[in-house]
């Protein structure tokens, strides 16, 4: 494979992606490298030829992709949480689950790894710790694809086990890599995007204080602007909780790190 295309910046538009790029992408044989090319990804052609590598029956295969097919409402994420989900219920009692797991979250694509956080989110087997534990390397993922899509397969459960994962991420939030410490945040953000709104966080913001309360100076513009959705987020419903919060901050710390987050956690209060 050339030192070009490993490179590449990826195209803006679907239509001009190259047709060798987009083979390799749809044989797994190379991740995505933006969001077009991750939206673009032709998720039957991918399995057809990904999954008979992993052990998955063609009977198996020729359902999945029916139901891809079949479809009332397909998007890239629609159709990733259809196969993971799917997936999970073949092998949800079967002593294969786990060796699965393995094999979907070491593949080269980020879109094959994309499926594997649903065998740990939809799993209720698993404590919410067990989870959390089972998903790190996930979390710390190198893809941006599978960063959002394991926040978003994962945050049902931590909706439901919301004080005992607020202590969980909480030690997280600490953690050297900034993906982790990012996912803190972004997995318990009140409202979120494309996602449940967490109604509990909407209405007691404070909750989620051993978390926000270690990442008001990050050094990581990614985890930054995360605590500052996060904040602004909250504001929709609790801005008193916000502003004195943000005014606790300036005063106990008067970084430019701080402030960032400040003035992002702050814009929808700042229009009124």
């Amino acid at each position: 494979m050339n030192e070009a295309l490993i490179s590449r910046k990826g195209a803006r538009k679907a239509q001009d992606i190259p047709s060798e790029v987009l083979e390799l992408l749809n044989n797994g044989k190379v991740e995505t490298v933006n969001l077009t090319e991750w939206l673009a990804v032709d998720h039957v052609k991918l399995i057809k030829t990904v999954f008979p590598e992993l052990g998955i029956e063609q009977d198996k295969i020729a359902l999945i992709s029916k139901k891809i097919e079949s479809q009332n409402k397909p998007s890239a994420m629609n159709t990733t949480k259809l196969v993971g989900s799917t997936i999970f219920q073949w092998y949800a009692k079967t002593t294969t689950l786990d060796d699965i797991l393995d094999k979907l979250s070491a593949h080269l694509s980020d879109s094959v790894r994309c499926y594997a956080p649903y065998l740990i989110g939809l799993n209720e087997d698993l404590t919410i710790r067990e989870k959390l534990t089972k998903s790190q390397k996930l979390v710390a993922d190198g893809h941006f694809g599978v960063r959002e899509v394991v926040w978003m397969a994962l945050r049902p459960a931590i909706d439901r086990n919301l004080e005992e994962s607020i202590k969980i991420l909480s030690d997280w939030a600490t953690n050297e890599d900034e993906n982790i410490r990012r996912f803190t945040t972004e997995s318990t953000r009140p409202r979120g995007v494309w996602c449940k709104h967490i109604e509990q966080l909407k209405d007691n913001p404070e909750s989620a204080l051993p978390i926000l309360e270690k990442l008001k100076s990050d050094t990581s513009k990614y985890v930054q602007d995360s605590v500052g959705n996060w904040l602004n987020d909250a504001s929709k419903s609790k801005p008193d909780f916000v502003i004195q919060l943000c005014e606790k901050w300036q005063k106990e710390s008067p970084t430019k790190e701080t402030e960032k987050i400040i003035k992002r956690a702050r814009r929808t209060i700042a229009k009124k």
